[in-house]
């Protein structure tokens, strides 16, 4: 038997990945063979798993889901799709952490924050031009379902204290926090450490990616179980050391795959 596009169907009437096109995806213009991109006459065999895709054709959900599946491998994107984060703050950090999280189709995201798209936002977070003055939170949920129509999205438009992080994100697997806010950033993680209710959640925090320092200076530590701060905890902004894309962007991606990473329970996490 072969796997095509998750479905089971007999592989005895063909040879070549083109000739089971044929019979199930006619118009297909790409071919993944276990993960792999391969020409049409890439022979099958017997327990393989295929993917056909049209390119340009807009996939159904449960295609995409196949996609995903071909690309990350089943097992693994089982687990992404059976998980649930939460965002707090949609920033330059929040903003890239969800673009990431949509492409490798994440369960479902909780995207928190109750400011607008600004110009000056520009420079380093995941909105256009013509977003200016809408929501964040609408603006990033247009953007995501461009690149992932499968996603579901809650969206949380109000100024979280620390006494309501408990009711709205108790439940989320991986809590990423992309505050601004020095403040918030240490209720959030206060809030992880101490309250009951938050005990089986993982948490990704971050800590200084301003200016255009080395790269390497950002990194991921665990502070304790299930606890990670991403950044090189000391580049503020400041005069002469703003916030900029491509730093912010890479402290942005340790802290989703770090998520990611605790979703498949690679690094140590929270629950018992």
């Amino acid at each position: 038997m072969l796997t095509v596009n998750e479905q089971q169907v007999s592989h005895e009437a063909v040879q070549t990945i083109g000739e089971l096109a044929a019979i199930h995806k006619p118009l297909a213009d790409l071919f993944i063979l276990n993960g792999y991109p391969v020409p049409s006459t890439t022979r099958v065999r017997d327990g393989d798993t295929c993917t056909l895709i049209v390119k340009g054709e807009i996939p159904t959900p449960e295609e995409m889901n196949s996609l995903l599946s071909a690309r990350h491998t089943p097992g693994v994107q089982e687990r992404i799709r059976n998980s649930t984060i939460a965002i707090l703050g949609l920033g330059g950090l929040g903003s890239a952490v969800a673009g990431a999280m949509a492409k490798i189709g994440i369960g479902k995201m909780l995207l928190s924050d109750y400011d607008i798209v600004e110009p000056s936002n520009l420079n380093r977070q995941h909105y256009f031009v013509d977003q200016i003055g809408m929501m964040k939170t609408r603006a990033l949920k247009e953007n995501l379902l461009r690149m992932n129509p499968s996603l579901s999205l809650e969206l949380i438009e109000e100024q979280l204290t620390e006494s309501a992080l408990p009711g709205l994100f108790a439940k989320v697997d991986v809590l990423i926090e992309c505050f601004d806010d020095p403040a918030m950033k240490a209720a959030t993680l206060r809030c992880i450490l101490s309250e009951a209710t938050m005990q089986n959640v993982a948490y990704v925090g971050s800590s200084g990616m301003a200016g255009f320092g080395d790269s390497n200076t950002i990194q991921t530590k665990q502070i304790r179980p299930g606890v990670y701060i991403c950044g090189d905890e000391t580049s503020a902004a400041g005069p002469g050391q703003g916030l900029m894309s491509p730093r912010v962007g890479v402290a942005a991606h340790h802290q989703a795959n770090q998520a990611l990473r605790l979703l498949l329970q690679e690094d140590e996490g929270r629950k018992h």
